[in-house]
């Protein structure tokens, strides 16, 4: 019966620091977190039982002792299962340095490796050790359940917003600390008061009763005073302790590696890494863009077309008119890094490559995109961009091997293929400011003439590698004014040629001012195996499509092509020579003016005579000219009444909007595609307020002082007050109201009617018949 009596609370012990560990191993991969945690509480709850006769103070060395080969034990299997480089003593100091911040910068699921596993294996068998000896030895049950309680709630810390809530878990710990407190309540000798004498047991039985009345108000008072408080953390999200921890970071070098291809490009010969690549069911290759060396004569090498494989190095999506940059959380991954659903309209095929490091300096890890597992080296992981650092940094000799699931897009869905937009994707649309009017032009001009997004990627493509030359002696320079100077800048004076990183920063600015999500990619086309030298080593740019994920373009000319010149299609040719350069007429001296025949008379007429055919015709002329002129404008009003009654509030909103953009286009304003609701209602003040001005003058002429003024502040406000609610159904699409949308398309006849009415008349009777609106792009 004492056995029996003795055995809950251990039991109990033990649960509950297991419960702490399941808990714990919801952010890990597998279960071997919770298996080495259970064995610890297990380890160290026996220890106290077995050596609870010994005294007091021995019983803490002896468990240490216990819990230093336990801890040496799961280090030396988590070493194994991770496959890590490096001796074991070595594997050990390195956990012991960095279990913290490992753990709380580790990618989740976190791997199990000896730096996320020390800490909580050595926390549990602690906790388990005090539970034990203060439950056990000094009979204080409820004091004992308190560091495994500790532990229980640490856990829930780390693990934060990362899983869902622990529901099941804490109620079984709470059930499991209820049930040993129920069982080992009482004493084996029954009531010790009943030895006691009628008087004292009386009084000793008040001050119990009144103890407990006191307890239980305490408890009743904090409940209702802490429970609503309580109550309102339920649904809110718990905070996440690796907000607090920096994640590892990359040197200012690798943060803009995109600067480094120059300095490649001029030692081409420059060995930075071997790699070996085997590809299993391999069904092609990519066709590598051409060496950026290879127009140098002192860099003879060329990066075969055939055979090789994209091998990515960074990401940069971030871009401020200045420098492209990472930008990129790297968070501390074990071997298996964390899956990303491929694209729907892809193929994926995998790569296994083996890179021994050579002169290649930095962090960054090269691989080819997108890794699945890395072993041989401790890696940093950023899942939105796919790309690896090594947090110790490159050395010469480092040895890893690498498996990616390399996706292929479907080719025959990318003519037909959209982008995305939202916030999900704002960071590459996004344009600074700065921007050229030169590049903005180029960039409207290549939109206007392609419609859909991959037309539009084409055609940038194909405008940059027809355009300029490729060579390894360009300066470095991304800049808005060094994109300026590699686009227009004059080809005797060193423009209209770069490396690689002026082609795919071009492109990358190029594209989002034609409303192309893009980014750039630094990285090497690499044989299938052999060394991969800096040669080649060059960017390229990327798009995003819908279903079809990033899509890799190639801007690079070919060797042998020799450029076109950008003046011949990029500045318009006038269609006709100025005034002055009109040839004026010669001045020859006339002969005699020939005889005049004599006018007919009466008996010549034999049919209609000319002035009344001369009028038929102009009267049949004017008449075509009215009719064509009345369905033009029936076909705009139809039009405008689709757009501003006819749908949903949305669309109604859009449609006021598009009546907008189509009446400053009308008015000689056209509206370029890279603008933002707000910029274009800035547009919109000033064309409105330089038509008020440059018309004044006519009108007052006209209307001798009386004629209508054009309101011009009213329609400031309308005109913004339309910007919002576009950006409303933009940002935030089906929360638009039937009054916004009335509201919309008020706003869109106030200012197209006030900046109609700004025009001088002629224009203004031409307003309405203008075709252009009805065949605009939509």
């Amino acid at each position: 019966m004492r056995l029996l009596r003795a055995v809950p609370v251990p039991v109990a012990l033990i649960a509950m620091v297991t419960l702490a560990g399941v808990v714990l191993g919801r952010v890990y991969a597998g279960s071997l977190l919770t298996v080495l945690i259970t064995g610890a509480a297990v380890g160290s709850v026996l220890v106290s039982v077995v050596a609870r006769r010994l005294p007091s103070w021995l019983v803490a060395p002896v468990s240490v002792l216990a819990m230093a080969g336990w801890t040496a034990w799961c280090l030396r299997l988590a070493a194994d299962r991770a496959d890590l480089p490096g001796g074991f003593a070595e594997v050990v100091g390195d956990a012991a340095r960095n279990a913290i911040p490992r753990l709380l910068t580790a990618m989740i699921p976190v791997e199990p490796t000896p730096d996320t596993i020390l800490l909580p294996v050595v926390a549990a068998w602690l906790a388990g050790l005090a539970g034990a000896e203060v439950a056990l030895r000094a009979g204080r049950v409820l004091l004992g359940y308190l560091p495994p309680v500790l532990l229980y709630v640490g856990a829930l810390y780390v693990v934060g917003p990362n899983a869902e809530p622990a529901i099941g878990e804490t109620v079984a710990l709470v059930a499991v600390a209820a049930l040993g407190l129920a069982v080992s309540a009482r004493a084996p000798g029954g009531d010790p008061a009943d030895e006691l004498t009628p008087a004292v047991r009386a009084g000793v039985r008040t001050r119990l009763a009144a103890a407990s009345a006191a307890g239980t108000a305490v408890v009743v008072g904090l409940a209702a005073v802490l429970g609503p408080a309580v109550a309102a953390l339920v649904d809110t999200r718990p905070v996440d302790p690796r907000r607090y921890v920096e994640p590892p970071q990359v040197e200012t070098l690798d943060e803009n590696p995109l600067i480094r291809i120059s300095g490649w490009a001029l030692n081409p010969e420059q060995q930075l890494f071997q790699v070996a690549t085997d590809r299993p069911g391999a069904g092609g290759t990519d066709p590598a863009p051409p060496d950026p060396g290879a127009a140098d004569a002192a860099a003879d090498q060329e990066t075969p077309r055939s055979g090789g494989v994209r091998i990515r190095l960074a990401v940069l999506s971030d871009y401020d008119g200045v420098t492209w940059r990472v930008g990129a959380t790297y968070r501390n991954a074990g071997r298996i890094l964390p899956a990303v659903d491929p694209a729907p309209h892809v193929t994926v095929e995998t790569v296994q490559q083996e890179i021994t490091v050579g002169e290649l300096s930095g962090r960054l890890l090269p691989a080819v995109a997108t890794p699945r597992e890395v072993s041989g080296a401790r890696v940093a992981y950023d899942p939105d961009t796919g790309t690896l650092i090594r947090p110790d940094g490159l050395s010469p000799g480092l040895r890893y091997t690498v498996t990616s699931a390399r996706e292929r897009p479907d080719g025959n869905l990318l003519a037909t293929a959209n982008t995305p937009a939202g916030d999900e994707v704002a960071r590459v649309l996004h344009v600074a400011d700065g921007v050229p009017e030169q590049l903005r032009r180029l960039a409207t001009q290549l939109a206007e003439e392609n419609g859909a997004p991959y037309a539009r990627a084409a055609a940038i493509e194909q405008w940059l590698a027809e355009h300029y030359r490729l060579v390894a002696d360009a300066p470095s320079g991304h800049a808005y004014p060094n994109l300026a100077f590699f686009l227009f800048g004059p080809r005797n004076g060193g423009g209209q040629r770069g490396t690689s990183e002026q082609f795919a920063a071009s492109f990358a600015v190029l594209g989002r001012l034609a409303g192309l999500p893009t980014r750039v990619v630094v990285g090497f086309a690499a044989p299938g195996s052999g060394p991969v030298r800096a040669a080649d080593a060059y960017a390229w740019p990327e798009v995003l499509f819908d279903g079809l994920g990033w899509v890799p373009f190639d801007p690079l000319p070919r060797p042998d092509d020799e450029p076109r010149p950008v003046e011949e299609d990029f500045r318009p040719k006038p269609e006709d020579p100025p005034p002055s350069e009109q040839p004026e007429p010669t001045l020859e001296p006339t002969s005699s003016p020939p005889p005049q025949a004599a006018p007919a008379g009466p008996g010549d007429a034999g049919g209609v005579s000319t002035p009344v055919l001369a009028a038929g015709t102009t009267g049949g002329l004017l008449l075509v000219v009215a009719v064509l002129l009345a369905v033009l404008v029936g076909m705009r009003r139809a039009q405008t009444r689709d757009r501003l009654h006819r749908g949903d509030p949305g669309r109604r909103i859009a449609g006021a909007w598009r009546e907008v953009t189509d009446a400053l286009r009308l008015a000689g304003q056209p509206v370029a595609v890279d603008l933002s609701a707000t910029e274009v209602a800035e547009q919109a003040r000033h064309a409105l307020s330089e038509a008020v001005r440059r018309g004044a003058p006519d009108r007052a002429g006209a209307d001798s002082g009386g004629g209508e003024t054009v309101p011009t502040g009213a329609a400031h406000t309308a005109v913004d007050d339309l910007a919002r609610l576009v950006n409303q159904v933009t940002f935030a699409p089906g929360t638009a109201t039937a009054e916004q949308a009335d509201a919309a398309a008020g706003a869109a006849t106030a200012y197209t009617g006030a900046l109609r009415a700004a025009r001088p008349r002629w224009r203004r009777l031409l307003w309405s018949v203008h075709p252009g609106p009805l065949r605009w792009p939509r």
